[in-house]
């Protein structure tokens, strides 16, 4: 009798090791199924598709976005548009929102985003930048018909500054502060680069900030109508909004654009690049290498400025991996 127990005890020890062992190998065998790996780590998904966020269609982000979109898409196989918006602001507000994966927008409004100041009431926590791309030039749109040749002749006049989210309000609001006044002193109007063109044009405003590379499309069709003017500012103002802002950088209007007959000088801060922190490294690494190794298929004039030695240059944020990965391969560094 015992030997029988004890025969039946070792058949029931050999098999319940064997179905363990076919639970643990089928267990395993799941996993790599599910993860495309041994060790348990979890495989990176390519999106089949991805939203590159832009800003209205008479400015420098939506074209730009247009051929960036292109290029993804021939050299990495995904699926990308670009998307018109109310450009950096809201930009960064839709990515926190899970509503688009790439997004244009200015340093000073990705910087304002992270750290949840200014038009942001809370921090936006899932951007990484992919790279900085080129000057992004304020410019004081006028005609020669309105008699504003400074920025102190915009008091008490029509004016937009920018679309509702666009980062364009917020250089506007400084600009104006270093000069003595504020939206108050001025009719502001909250209108997209093409709606303010088109009011300059029919007379319903009387000047624009513009905040965007030159030449700007919007800008360009005023001035096939139209003697533009772009308002200047003085040295001394340069200086002060530098020292209290430090993500301006002195610019200029250069002579000939919009027909202008010499240069005019103005401030910049810069257009980058940035994606949602949870794509994944190789994604990016992937997006960023075929934007900088194909800029020549750019065909706005301001792909000529974006250069991959400059890219790390005052991004502001941190660097999303995959970029930071190709870029650490080119050795390029932020200066």
């Amino acid at each position: 009798m015992k030997k029988k127990t004890f025969l039946l005890s070792m058949i029931f020890v050999v098999v319940m090791s064997m179905i363990l062992a076919a639970c643990g190998s089928s267990t395993k065998e799941e996993e790599e199924t599910t993860t495309g790996t041994s060790g348990g780590e979890k495989a990176e998904e390519k999106p089949k598709f991805i939203s590159i966020l832009t800003g209205g269609t008479g400015g420098t982000y939506y074209p730009l976005g247009g051929s960036f979109a292109k290029i993804i898409k021939d050299a990495t196989g995904i699926e990308a548009n670009a998307e018109t918006s109310g450009a950096s602001a809201e930009n960064m507000n839709t990515l926190k929102n899970g509503d688009g994966e790439i997004a244009f927008t200015q340093t000073d409004i990705a910087a304002y985003a992270v750290e949840g100041k200014l038009m942001f009431k809370e921090k936006v926590g899932n951007i990484k930048a992919i790279a900085t791309l080129y000057p992004e030039t304020i410019q004081i749109v006028t005609t020669k018909k309105s008699g504003i040749k400074s920025i102190a002749d915009l008091k008490g006049k029509k004016v937009s500054v920018g679309a509702p989210g666009s980062g364009t309000a917020a250089n506007a609001e400084q600009i104006l502060e270093v000069h003595g006044l504020s939206f108050n002193d001025i009719q502001k109007q909250d209108l997209s680069f093409d709606e303010s063109t088109q009011g300059i044009q029919d007379g319903t405003i009387d000047a624009a900030f513009v905040t965007a590379g030159t030449p700007t499309g919007a800008v360009e069709s005023l001035s096939a109508t139209e003697n533009v003017v772009i308002v200047p500012i003085a040295q001394d103002k340069i200086d002060e909004l530098i020292k209290k802002y430090p993500y301006y950088i002195k610019d200029e209007v250069p002579s000939g654009t919009y027909g202008l007959s010499s240069v005019v000088s103005t401030v910049a801060v810069q257009a980058m690049l940035v994606a949602r922190s949870d794509l994944s490294e190789q994604v990016v690494y992937d997006i960023t290498k075929a934007i900088f190794e194909n800029l020549d298929k750019v065909t706005h004039a301001k792909g000529k400025l974006i250069k991959v030695e400059n890219a790390l240059n005052g991004v502001g944020i941190d660097v999303h991996p995959g970029a930071k990965k190709y870029f650490d391969e080119k050795g390029v560094k932020a200066e």
